[in-house]
């Protein structure tokens, strides 16, 4: 579809982001293909993809995970300022993304990171773009935070977890949403966690066998296990309080985001059963994300073609020799941009 300039703002929240990629497939295969796309957290990580011609690569990763290769990336490092090294998955990142400058790509894209110490919102438009996906997705405490420009930055869902002021000010007149939490703490659900999908008990044995020369001894990775993942007893372990702590933030500040600034389309799959670790539930979170658009598909097809200016058929219309289109001026000014 050509005539109108299409954003698409890409959410976050952990596994369940594999849906952006069924999002992605199904929007494609309707001929709706965005100019501008702006990616939070695990949207940044599909949105930068996708943008660069890598989203075969990401989906293919995504499909092969199984539990106990989600866990060999996981470089534990408590000793730093973060559970996560992240160095396994940026290693992945480099392989498929390389250098590529997000300037240079064929499809606008922007990252959204959040600087610590100020809290201002950036956006990630220049520079190489593993390092904007890494700065986006760096989960406050689970995952190191990534210098870019001068300055450490971390998860951008802390400031707009779904993007859609992002696409409005990089010139978007129809703007396609991706809301992957809408169903989990508006219902008061219980967001599944490694230990109860995978066995908490074996979890610091898996770590040691994927690491078998940085293990600590077995007496000591039981504690580990207990103040990172929980104890038998029920009671949340450091990794649950964490990114329970942050989803609960998150889903206020995209509520109240969205309640002021909201989208053309929004696009909820349904994952309320989906927990955030869950990044082995691969193929289906990319069908429920495909689904999700076709649900919806008829009325966001008719919206655009509404809104393209070739339907204006009246020859004497056409005063400026061809079909043009309408500036709408930006009334609030982005926060400052990491170049």
């Amino acid at each position: 579809m050509a005539g109108i300039k299409i954003g698409l703002a890409l959410g976050g929240g952990a596994a369940r982001g594999w849906a952006h990629i069924g999002v992605l497939r199904a929007l494609a295969a309707a001929g709706i293909r965005p100019d501008i796309i702006a990616g939070t957290s695990i949207g940044a990580v599909v949105g930068g993809c996708y943008a660069s011609g890598n989203l075969d690569d990401i989906e293919g990763f995504a499909r092969e995970l199984t539990p106990r290769r989600i866990f060999g990336y996981l470089d534990f490092n408590l000793a730093g300022n973060g559970l996560i090294g992240g160095q396994k998955l940026c290693d992945r990142l480099d392989r498929h993304l390389g250098d590529k400058l997000i300037e240079d790509l064929d499809t606008k894209f922007t990252a959204v990171a959040t600087e610590i110490g100020t809290g201002h919102e950036h956006w990630l438009s220049r520079g190489k773009l593993v390092e904007a996906v890494r700065a986006s997705y760096a989960l406050p405490g689970i995952f190191k935070p990534v210098r870019v420009n001068g300055r450490w930055m971390f998860d951008g869902a802390l400031v707009n977890p779904i993007p859609v002021s992002v696409c409005r000010a990089l010139g978007a007149r129809y703007v396609i949403a991706v809301n992957l939490n809408f169903d989990v703490l508006g219902r008061g659900s219980v967001v599944p966690m490694p230990e109860s999908s995978y066995g908490a008990e074996n979890v610091a044995d898996e770590i040691a066998e994927e690491m078998p020369h940085q293990a600590p001894p077995r007496g000591v990775r039981a504690m580990l296990q207990r103040q990172i993942f929980g104890g038998g007893d029920g009671a949340p372990g450091i990794s649950t309080v964490m990114v329970d702590a942050f989803n609960i933030v998150q889903d206020r500040i995209a509520r109240s985001r969205l309640a002021g600034d909201p989208p053309d389309a929004m696009i909820s799959p349904r994952l309320q059963d989906i927990g955030l670790f869950d990044f082995h539930r691969a193929d289906e979170l990319i069908s429920r994300g495909a689904h999700a658009v076709n649900r919806q598909l008829e009325d966001i097809v008719r919206e655009i073609d509404t809104r393209t200016p070739h339907r204006v058929l009246a020859p004497k219309a056409q005063t400026t020799g061809g079909a043009s289109q309408t500036v709408v001026p930006v009334t609030a000014l982005p926060q400052p941009v990491a170049k």
